[in-house]
This record gives structure tokens, C-alpha cells and sequence, in this order.
């Protein structure tokens, strides 16, 4: 029988932990990354070689490989404040903007270094061209740039995207399109609402490739609100944005996790973006959603909240089950 294909939409730290747990499945995996990140290292390296951000890549490229932990702590080696030009760039990052450098763009790197690192699955980033996200806020201010959105004190009305260094529409990666029309099931998320997951869907292309879709758009709602981004919202209202972006209730299945994070848990200095674990509002999400799965996905470790990896694709995995 033919595997389920699943398409993993977002970036950040946020869709690696889904893909680990989901690369030992006997399922047909796609991860689309996004390409507006514009801060730290990848900022640094899209800007002086005017090249898609290679940090949400590297990551998943990570995540969806069999490579010895040894060669991952190379790829993840990170240079010392003390290295001048160097200093804070992942080794990681640099190979990847070399071999694009070398195969012509992003896209043919992370297909080449696919077949280096024997990734489970295919790879692609949202776009071949870096892409600026803009936020507008509920006061009409605008902020311009990915990384200096969460700086701004003001609710996000919405985002939208723009080439970075040219005047032309947005257009998603090849085969982009193609992964999300032929899908089984679409996982957005978990990650940042606004800077991880929405630039992905206001690429035209890929928001009518989600409308039009016969897949199961299934959502893993974040357990802590964000500094910047989600202050306040519920597991509804993250719904309700998604929905509002595209445009129509596209999302068809959400995961929300249940489990109370302790009090006093979460270490505050190494995760001070995130606030407050998300509430949940079941009423919402089922006038939001057609299906609605609550359970305890949280995963505690070194002072943070994640998600289960384990946990999720467990019942992703359900759901594709009983699919028609």
C-alpha cells in the first residue's frame, strides 16, 4: 500500500521535534521552512550573500537525518564571540550557504545535502528567494523585518511578505505546491504563530494550495503564549488568526495540549519570550475547527515546555487511520 504522505509546514525549533519522532514511521514526510528569518546568524548570512536564511533548514535538515551524533555536533557547532567575522555562526549554517553558493540557490543545497546526511524525507524551503515579513498592528504600525516584530508593544492585526531583494510577488519553491495538493495530511506547526508559520501560508501560492487541498490541515496549537506575538491568546484565538489569514476555515483538525505546565516551572531567563501557558477555550476551537484533539502533549525539560514529539504523531497518526 501506497505510504500516507504528510506535509510539515512552519520552522524554528518548533516542527524539528515533530519530525524526529515522526522520521521512523512508515509514512512519506515533506518539511516546507520558512525563509524569513532575519535575525542572528542566518540574518547576518542572508544579508551578505542575499541567499534564502539557512538557520530553520539547518535544524530540520537535522531533525529529518540519521547522521551520527558526533557529525551533528559538528554541524551544530557554533564559533566563540572572541572568533571576529565568525563569531556565533552554527558551522551548519556556513555549509549550507556555501553549497548553495556552489549548486545556484538554496533549494538544489538542501537537496544535495539531503542525499549527504541520508534524510528521511524531502526538504524544501517555502521559497527560493528570501522573503522580509511585515506586521501590521491593530494601531496601524507597521514593523518591517521578522526579528524586530516581538519589540513592538501592540496587538498584530496581520502579517504579509515580500521578496527581500527584489519587487516581485512571492512565489513558493518548486514542488512546493505540488507536496500540499498530493498530501494525506498538513501539520502546521508547533512554532512561533506570526514569524514561523504564517510566512509560509501568505506565499500566495501555498495559501490557495491549503484551500484547495483534499488533506486533513491539521494545527499543533503552541502551549506558552509569546512575548510579542500571542500575549493573551487562547487556543482559539491562534485558530482564528490562521483562519483569518487564509482567508476561510482551512484548518481542520487542532491538537491542543491540555497538561498544566507547573507553576513556577519554566526557567525565565532562558526562555523569557514565552509567558504564560496558553487557555484553552473548547468552545471556540470546535466553531474554529472540525475536529478538536485534547490531550496531555507537553513535554518538561531543562526549564522549558515543549511539545511530546512522540505524543503528537502518535495521534496524527490516528487521524490519517481513520481518513476515508
Amino acid at each position: 500500500m501506497r505510504k500516507p504522505k504528510i506535509t510539515i509546514i512552519g520552522g524554528g525549533t518548533g516542527i524539528p521535534v515533530i519530525l524526529k519522532s515522526l522520521r521512523d514511521k512508515d509514512v512519506d514526510i515533506t518539511a516546507i521552512v520558512t525563509v524569513a528569518d532575519d535575525g542572528g546568524s542566518s540574518g547576518e548570512i542572508r544579508q551578505i550573500l542575499q541567499m534564502t536564511p539557512p538557520g530553520d533548514l539547518r535544524n530540520v535538515l537535522l531533525a529529518m537525518s540519521d547522521m551520527p551524533k558526533l557529525y551533528e555536533r559538528i554541524f551544530q557547532y557554533r564559533f566563540a564571540e572572541n572568533a571576529g567575522v565568525l563569531a556565533g555562526h552554527p558551522l551548519g549554517n556556513l555549509l549550507i550557504a556555501g553549497i548553495s553558493e556552489m549548486q545556484g540557490s538554496t533549494y538544489n543545497a538542501m537537496q544535495l545535502l539531503s542525499k549527504f546526511f541520508h534524510t528521511t524525507g524531502k526538504i524544501y524551503p517555502s521559497s527560493e528567494n528570501a522573503l522580509t515579513l511585515h506586521a501590521v498592528f491593530t494601531d496601524g504600525h507597521e514593523v518591517v523585518g521578522e526579528s524586530k516584530i516581538a519589540d513592538y508593544k501592540g496587538m498584530i492585526d496581520h502579517v504579509y511578505v515580500t521578496n527581500s531583494y527584489n519587487d516581485d510577488e512571492p512565489t513558493a519553491s518548486r514542488k512546493v505546491v505540488d507536496s500540499i495538493l498530493q498530501s494525506d495530511m498538513i501539520v502546521l506547526g508547533p512554532g512561533s504563530l506570526f514569524t514561523s508559520i504564517l510566512p509560509n501560508l501568505m506565499i500566495s501560492e501555498i495559501g490557495q494550495a491549503l484551500r484547495e487541498t483534499s488533506a486533513d490541515v491539521t494545527y499543533v496549537c503552541n502551549i506558552m503564549t509569546q512575548r510579542g506575538e500571542t500575549e493573551f491568546f487562547t487556543d482559539s484565538d491562534h485558530v482564528r488568526v490562521l483562519n483569518q489569514h487564509l482567508g476561510q476555515d482551512a484548518i481542520d483538525t487542532v491538537l491542543v495540549n491540555i497538561e498544566p505546565v507547573p507553576q513556577d516551572y519554566m526557567e525565565t531567563h532562558q526562555f523569557d519570550e514565552y509567558l504564560v501557558q496558553v487557555k484553552h477555550d473548547f468552545a471556540g476551537l470546535q466553531q474554529q475547527a472540525k475536529r478538536v484533539i485534547s490531550s496531555n502533549f507537553l513535554r518538561l525539560e531543562n526549564g522549558g515546555a515543549f511539545h511530546d514529539g512522540d505524543f503528537v504523531v502518535e495521534e496524527l497518526l490516528k487521524i490519517i487511520q481513520v481518513r476515508p
